[in-house]
Order: structure tokens, then C-alpha cells, then sequence
């Protein structure tokens, strides 16, 4: 029969085994023991989308928040629910237990912040200002508009979100994905652009991508709401007398890079969105319009106006003929003579 090991040799292998549970758990649940350090209350620790356990540890070690890694490395294989933690911001009080900083992170509501997109932008700048404010690479965001699956989930029938990315001042997670942004964004407008306007659209014989394409143009002319009824009425009488709407901000669409002033070569450039070269809207908007541009294109002013100019006071002036804007176009010529001599030395 095979010896039994006498009772007194296990004695030792188990007071280590105990020992050792002990000094565990001494590390995992009393408060503070593994804490880098006490000066402070809390600390800031960012987890970027994609970010494993193991890198989160050495993050937090980084930032000064643990003293060693495997506490919280055992602590997550021992609960592995709570490892499992979200992109995010998170303000970490330095000195909890290893269990209790776990539950912190894990059960921590997302961090918002409050980003303003402005009137008139187009995508590329919407995506620059997401990049600074979220955790969202502007690479990324740019390719989320052009996702041809994605537009046929958000159903946008064009060939990007141009247009549909509805300005405003939102609160968002930081952690938040391009599609999250851009998702909640165009629903923005969908639930500004309701059953009435989209009745007064049918009516004046617009679809929802020529509205906004109009839209955008009068918004990239003016940034005064008053005027933009009046811009619309030009734009407007243009289409229906079968003229080209030759409008300045389409050709500055067509340009690759930031805006710049325009010449008259300019104008002669081969693109779609030149409307002094190809009659009717260009093919899709040039900006996102905010709601005072999409009202004014629903509702234009009552007009025969063809023309404008600007008046050199921050507005234009407007004409119903060639020979008419042509005496606004030598007033603002003589307006900016003017203030030019005057600011000589």
C-alpha cells in the first residue's frame, strides 16, 4: 500500500498557500496598498478605442495611479467582467483598492464634451473639429462620410454626408466613433427637416439633396439670416429662367484645399460644382446648412432679382438687370477705393 504523507509535512505548503491568498487579497482589496501615490485626489487617464487590459495597466502606472501592474492584473483574471472597460475619460481617486479601482473604471459613465459645429462648414472642418474635441481621427471621420454602406443606412442617396451634418452645439462621449457622430448628426436634421417642410419642399419642386445643396449655397454667400431670403429669390429666379446660377462658393468647392481668393481663370475650371460652366445645382451641397438657409430656400423672398453684389458694408445689393448690377459693381468698387486711400499713411 502506497505511504501516507504524514499530516505535519503539509502543514508548511499550506501556511505558505495561506500566506500567499492573504498577501493577495491584502493587495486587491485594502484601499491604497498598490497606490503610486497620495499627494493628489485623483488623476486623469484617458483609454483610447481598441486598447487592451494589459496596455490600460501600464497606462495607469504611467500616470501614476498604481504602484505595480500585477495586483491589477490578477485582480482582472480573477473578475474578468470588470476588465472589460470602455473607451473613455476617466478621473481616477488615486488611492482606492485594486478591486475598487477595477469597479471605478468599469462602471464609470462616459465623459461628454460639448462641441460646437458652426453654420456653413464643410465636412472636412467638422471632422477637424471633432478630431480636437474627440477621440476621433480625422482620417476616420472623413472616411465614414463617403461609406457608401453607411449612406444607404443613414439614406442618403448622394455621394457623402455633405450637407447633412446639421450645425449645432451637441454634447458628445469623447470616446464616440465617427459613425456615432455622424449618425446622430444627419438624425439632427432628419428630425429639424419634419413632415411639413418636406411637404413645402414637393411643393416648390425639390428634392431633399437640392434643397440642401441651395441651401448651402446661400449659405456660403451670406452669414446674415435677413439676406438670405433675398439670395435664395436670386438663386431661385436663375433656375427657373433656365440661367446658370454662376455662384462664386461652388467654383471655391471645387478647389481642392483651404478657400482662397478667387480669379477669373478660376472659373473656367472642369468640375461639376462649377456653376458658371454646367447649368442647373451642381451635384450635391458645397457646406451644411444651418436652419436659418434651409428656411430661406423653403420660403424665398418674393423678388426678381438676378443678381448681386456684394455692397462692400458687409451686405449686397441687388439688381433685376445686367446694366443694373453692373452700376452696383462700380459702387462697390468705388466704396473699397475709398476705404483703401483712406487707410493710407
Amino acid at each position: 500500500m502506497p505511504r501516507r504523507p504524514r499530516p505535519g509535512r503539509l502543514r508548511p505548503l499550506k501556511a505558505i498557500m495561506i500566506a500567499m491568498v492573504f498577501f493577495v487579497a491584502l493587495f486587491i482589496f485594502m484601499p491604497g496598498i498598490n497606490s503610486a501615490r497620495w499627494g493628489g485626489r485623483s488623476v486623469a487617464v484617458n483609454v483610447h478605442r481598441g486598447t487592451g487590459f494589459s496596455r490600460i495597466v501600464d497606462d495607469l502606472m504611467k500616470a501614476g495611479v498604481i504602484r505595480f501592474r500585477w495586483p491589477l492584473l490578477v485582480a482582472g483574471t480573477i473578475f474578468p467582467d470588470l476588465h472589460k472597460i470602455k473607451p473613455g475619460r476617466y478621473t481616477v481617486p488615486v488611492t482606492l483598492s485594486t478591486y475598487a479601482l477595477l469597479q471605478h473604471l468599469h462602471t464609470s459613465p462616459q465623459d461628454e464634451v460639448r462641441v460646437m459645429i458652426p453654420n456653413g462648414v464643410e465636412q472636412s472642418k467638422i471632422a477637424a473639429i471633432v478630431s480636437a474635441n474627440l477621440d476621433i481621427d480625422s482620417t476616420a471621420f472623413m472616411a465614414a462620410t463617403t461609406d457608401r454602406h453607411f449612406l444607404a443606412s443613414l439614406g442618403i442617396h448622394g455621394q457623402s454626408t455633405e450637407g447633412y451634418l446639421f450645425p449645432g452645439t451637441y454634447n458628445f462621449p469623447w470616446a464616440s466613433t465617427p459613425e456615432e457622430v455622424i449618425r446622430f448628426l444627419v438624425r439632427r436634421f432628419r428630425s429639424y427637416y419634419a413632415d411639413s417642410l418636406r411637404r413645402e419642399a414637393a411643393q416648390a419642386g425639390l428634392t431633399e439633396t437640392e434643397l440642401l445643396t441651395m441651401a448651402s449655397i446661400v449659405e456660403a454667400e451670406t452669414p446674415i439670416d435677413s439676406e438670405k431670403p433675398v439670395i435664395a429669390s436670386v438663386y431661385l429666379n436663375r433656375l427657373k429662367k433656365n440661367m446658370r446660377l454662376q455662384a462664386d462658393p461652388t467654383v471655391q468647392y471645387a478647389i481642392p484645399g483651404p478657400a482662397r481668393r478667387l480669379y477669373f481663370k478660376d472659373l473656367d475650371i472642369d468640375s461639376p460644382y462649377n456653376t458658371y460652366r454646367h447649368a442647373g445645382m451642381p451635384p450635391g451641397p458645397i457646406c451644411n446648412p444651418g436652419a436659418p438657409s434651409i428656411m430661406a430656400v423653403l420660403r424665398p423672398a418674393s423678388t426678381g432679382f438676378l443678381y448681386f453684389v456684394a455692397n462692400g458694408e458687409g451686405g449686397h445689393s441687388f439688381a433685376t438687370t445686367l446694366a443694373a448690377h453692373a452700376q452696383n459693381i462700380r459702387r462697390y468698387q468705388e466704396t473699397m477705393n475709398r476705404r483703401t486711400d483712406a487707410n493710407r499713411p
